[in-house]
């Protein structure tokens, strides 16, 4: 993996909390595979947060409210629904190891999920882990068009909102790029990191069911 992986025999939740901290994450070879290594990219991928590009079609299905977006009321279902296979990639880095260990992060309030619902199912989300102003992006599924788009910009405002400094999205991707994301190399992002790590953050500062003109009010504000 880019930047050095290293193979861990395994840690609890504190272990993966001081990894975030120092800038490093946890990956599998596949989901069958009990395994862990850490990564630390010698490029990371970020989301400005008040860089963050909406598409005009995207800010549209934001502002009608095609979906219902709710915070952290169904993490166990998003990190399963990112873990499944799919067409187009048969597995994914998501072990039952990984997933337990941020299920405790949620129980303890370090990790949330955006879940976006239509019609009472649940079609698209992401999950990731806060920390201080940071917030690590860590993956996200959509079953419906644009549903996992909706839940970032809902994620963006909220990270906004609560004065938050970092939105790390690990790798860069031609997906995120749309959005405005930057790739920046490791010591700029180590930087960044500390500098997010001493802000005091909420992660609940918006209302937990803002609708979709508040959320596009909240990215447009300026920090």
């Amino acid at each position: 993996m880019a930047g050095g992986a290293s193979k861990t025999p395994g840690f609890d939740a504190e272990d993966l909390i001081a990894c975030y901290r120092r800038g490093v994450f946890p990956m599998a070879d596949a989901r069958d595979d009990d395994r862990m290594f850490l990564v630390d990219p010698e490029r990371r991928g970020v989301l400005p947060l008040d860089g963050f590009h909406i598409p005009k079609r995207l800010a549209r299905t934001v502002r009608s409210n095609l979906y219902q977006v709710r915070i952290d009321t169904a993490f166990d279902a998003v990190v399963e629904a990112c873990a499944a296979a799919r067409p187009g990639r048969e597995d994914t880095w998501i072990n039952e190891p990984i997933q337990y260990l941020y299920g405790e992060l949620y129980r303890r309030g370090q990790a949330h999920s955006v879940e976006c619902w239509l019609e009472g199912v649940l079609v698209g989300g992401l999950y990731g882990v806060s920390i201080g102003g940071a917030f690590f992006g860590e993956s996200m599924f959509s079953t419906a068009r644009d549903a996992s788009k909706t839940a970032l910009v809902h994620l963006v405002a909220r990270l906004k909102a609560g004065r938050y400094r970092l939105l790390d999205a690990q790798f860069m991707t031609e997906h995120l790029s749309q959005f405005g994301a930057v790739e920046i190399p490791r010591a700029l992002y180590r930087k960044r990191l500390e500098e997010a790590l001493k802000r005091d953050a909420d992660f609940y500062h918006l209302p937990a069911y803002a609708d979709g003109v508040a959320v596009l009010q909240a990215i447009s504000q300026a920090s």
